[in-house]
């Protein structure tokens, strides 16, 4: 995963359930701010599984909260920590979400590609809980673990370039005769 120190759900939701009493807010970049008439549209549970290019097996789940901001702006101020904390409370009526999953935000507007983030830090700031997003990174997981892309059993590595052995020489013949050249009105064509 990301080099950076992951937040899993029980974490999340627990630094939530410390500040019902704040406004939750979201800096997805610098001076960026999800807009305070942001809706909370779905939480969903994402069970990965993959294989990597070293040829291991990995498995995780993911909690990811979709942000939504709609084009008519219906606030001016932020939702509380507690209207998010009920939102939570009614998806995990229905779906119980994995305490050790894996917390990403989903968040995207028209000047901000939609993408999937990490919460970074949660700061306090006056009256607000601000959660501080991270992008997330493409990684090797082989490279990671110390091993190499596409390895194989053999020890082979599938992503380096096969090593130069003798090829044969290939010597090249013309089989155009020295006569006369075939033409399309020449018939022979």
């Amino acid at each position: 995963m990301n080099t950076t120190t992951l937040m899993n759900w029980q974490s999340f939701k627990t630094k939530l359930q410390e500040h019902p009493e704040l406004t939750l807010q979201f800096q997805y970049a610098a001076d960026k701010w999800v807009d305070a008439s942001y809706h909370i549209t779905e939480i969903k549970q994402a069970p990965i599984v993959s294989v990597d290019c070293g040829g291991v097996m990995n498995s995780w789940t993911e909690i990811i909260v979709q942000l939504w901001e709609p084009a008519q702006k219906d606030s001016e101020r932020a939702m509380q920590v507690n209207k998010a904390l009920s939102i939570v409370q009614l998806v995990e009526k229905s779906l119980p979400l994995n305490p050790l999953g894996i917390v990403k935000i989903e968040f995207g507007n028209s000047q901000f590609d939609t993408r999937q983030m990490y919460p970074g830090t949660l700061n306090i700031e006056g009256e607000n809980l601000i959660v501080n997003l991270i992008p997330d990174e493409t990684q090797c997981k082989a490279i990671n673990r110390g091993g190499s892309c596409g390895t194989t059993e053999s020890g082979e590595e599938c992503c380096t370039p096969a090593a130069e052995t003798a090829k044969p020489k290939i010597q090249l013949i013309n089989l155009a005769s020295d006569g006369p050249v075939c033409s399309p009105d020449s018939g022979c064509c």
